[in-house]
């Protein structure tokens, strides 16, 4: 039985007068229609092509992830625990401060050059992975943009421009790293300082130029022995997908590694950390202070939210109550899935003995 046929009204007063719209329609054609490109559509989806970049890396990381091949990328020890600045300090504050439990952590600015902040952070990160890949506290590169390859960064002016002054504020920096204990009446201080590298050799082209390999020599980074030490006895294996996909967001990869760190060394138990005071979160990473716990709390559920979309099986919440996280531990971030030259022998022992093996 046909269906009776559909009138559109428009309102009542065009009822009363029988003035009905016309409905137009388009001439039935057996040719195939051509498909729009993605991109073209996305306004009317109100999909915008930073959330489409941001599911390309979700689907990458999962997929990576799934199939046991992803790639790491590594960390040190100390700004794991502590972070650096997420934004850039005012320029009369040369030392920044941060404390984790009894570990502590100064850095030092030179007054040239300021305090690293912000995607500063991914130079470490960068240098301590190709000294693990070339097994050698002397590292070499063919060019300086290699580092916006390494986490997907455009190679443009802006870009460039933020890698060569983070490189002067790194290399300028001296670093205080080490813990601080209260036993009755007596203190106990063990602290070791240090700086990132003991010499850079770096030719910077201009941008237009950065897909060219330099042409006066490579580039030569020697680690310092303190920070290569670092490096070999307390690496921090992540995900680098993972890590390009939030290096726009330097609190959210922050908050990202230590999780990945904190979950690993838990080792069957369960922590809750507090989110405020002398030992809460908000001291352990690279915040700005917070005098209200709600706006702490409402930043670290959103920080919380993109970690779960890339790692979806993060073992993390926040408590009922939303002052504390409660973590516990996990079996599948990069520190349990790595072997060989990833992870440290009391880490691939531990995987071991979780896989019954």
């Amino acid at each position: 039985m046909p269906f009776p046929p559909i009138q559109l009204i428009s309102s009542r007063d065009a009822i009363a007068a029988g003035d009905f719209p016309k409905i137009h329609r388009r001439p039935i054609s057996n040719a195939p229609e051509t498909p729009l490109p993605l991109r073209s559509i996305l306004p009317s989806i109100a999909l915008t092509k930073h959330k489409l970049k941001q599911l390309d890396s979700i689907c990458l990381v999962r997929e990576q992830r799934a199939n046991g091949q992803q790639q790491l990328a590594f960390n040190a020890r100390p700004f794991v625990l502590c972070g650096l600045p997420l934004r850039r300090p005012p320029t009369a504050q040369q030392v920044h401060r941060r404390r984790n439990g009894k570990f502590f952590l100064h850095i030092v600015a030179h007054p040239d050059f300021g305090l690293p902040y912000g995607q500063d952070r991914l130079i470490p990160i960068w240098i301590a992975t190709l000294a693990v890949r070339q097994k050698n506290s002397v590292v070499r590169f063919r060019a300086a943009a290699e580092i916006l390859e390494f986490f997907h960064l455009s190679k443009d002016g802006r870009h460039y421009r933020r890698i060569v002054e983070g490189f002067q504020r790194v290399f300028a920096a001296t670093i205080f790293f080490g813990t601080e204990e209260q036993a009755g009446t007596n203190q106990m201080i063990d602290c070791a300082r240090f700086h990132f590298f003991d010499s850079v050799h770096l030719w910077f082209s201009n941008p237009e130029m950065q897909d060219q390999p330099a042409t006066n020599g490579e580039n030569v980074i020697a680690l310092s022995k303190s920070f290569h030490d670092e490096i070999d006895q307390h690496r921090i294996p992540v995900e680098r997908e993972v890590l390009a996909a939030l290096a726009n967001a330097p609190g959210v990869l922050d908050f990202y590694v230590w999780l990945v760190w904190k979950s690993f060394t838990l080792r069957g138990h369960t922590a809750r950390i507090p989110l405020l005071g002398p030992s809460g979160l908000a001291a352990q990473l690279g915040n700005a202070p917070y005098a209200v716990e709600r706006t702490f709390r409402l930043t670290l559920q959103r920080r919380l939210r993109t970690v779960m979309a890339l790692w979806p099986d993060c073992p993390a919440n926040l408590s009922g109550d939303g002052g504390s996280l409660i973590i516990r531990t996990s079996t599948n971030s990069a520190i349990c899935r790595t072997s060989g030259d990833g992870v440290s022998t009391a880490g691939r022992k531990l995987y071991a003995q979780r896989r019954g093996e």
